[in-house]
């Protein structure tokens, strides 16, 4: 196994523990990695696929636990902003939009990690929660960012660990399968694509294995401060991917 396909692992690995731990994450994760060795044109459809194989694998996992009453107005939002991202897409400078998006996810999960408070925002019902979702979808369709609106959403509703698991993994799930039929009718599911993907999948398995006995390891806090910390994290990457592109 050369360099290349050695780094190609690192990153599936890195960004399945993430998503077993926390329900979201592949992308900013394994992009750490993937990029130095692959263009973005490969990258990307590698991350979607990657992301919806190891939201599958622990699916099951939380089915029981999944309340579609709560979740299913975060996916209709989020289907239906999709598009308007898309559409907002050539107007709209996407490096820029990043570096905001990424220094507003740093200085909040910052101030939750060091304040240590918690919220439990009950305002605005399945209305608002639907709202969300579909700002999500509009960040998915501009960026790629569908996932952090509802993270942080969720994150700040009061509701338990595994709840809020369940909105975030049948949310990012649901996005994901669209954008992956997408990729494959544009013709972005090359067999390059493929070919890198099926290196990557062996380390996404095991770290989304690992990452889900930790979570079940972890409080309600625990949870909070993880997604916190993974959401910082990703701040801080968004803008150095963008500052780098």
């Amino acid at each position: 196994m050369g360099q290349l396909e050695i780094i190609v692992v690192l990153g599936g690995l890195a960004g399945g523990l993430v998503t077993g731990l926390t329900g979201f994450g592949t992308g900013l994760t394994a992009l750490t990695f993937w990029l130095y060795v692959v263009p973005p044109v490969i990258a990307s459809p590698m991350v979607v696929i990657c992301s919806v194989v190891g939201q599958a694998q622990t699916l099951p996992k939380i089915w029981n636990v999944i309340n579609w009453r709560r979740v299913l107005p975060f996916i209709a939002g989020g289907v239906l902003g999709v598009p308007v991202g898309t559409w907002l897409l050539p107007s709209v400078p996407v490096a820029a939009f990043k570096i905001f998006i990424g220094v507003f996810l740093i200085g909040f999960c910052s101030f939750m990690l060091i304040s240590r408070k918690s919220f439990a925002i009950t305002f605005g019902g399945r209305f608002a929660d639907g709202v969300i979702g579909a700002i999500g979808g509009v960040f998915g369709g501009i960026a790629g960012l569908s996932g952090a609106p509802t993270t942080l959403w969720a994150s700040l509703r009061g509701w338990g660990k595994d709840e809020k698991r369940s909105i975030f993994q049948a949310f990012n799930l649901t996005i994901l399968s669209i954008a992956l039929v997408s990729q494959w009718a544009g013709g972005l599911i090359t067999p390059e694509v493929l070919r890198m993907t099926l290196h990557a999948l062996p380390g996404t398995l095991i770290g989304v294995w690992i990452g889900r006995k930790l979570y079940e390891r972890l409080g309600v806090k625990g949870f909070d401060r993880a997604v916190y910390i993974v959401l910082l994290l990703c701040g801080f990457a968004m803008i150095y991917f963008s500052l780098r592109s």
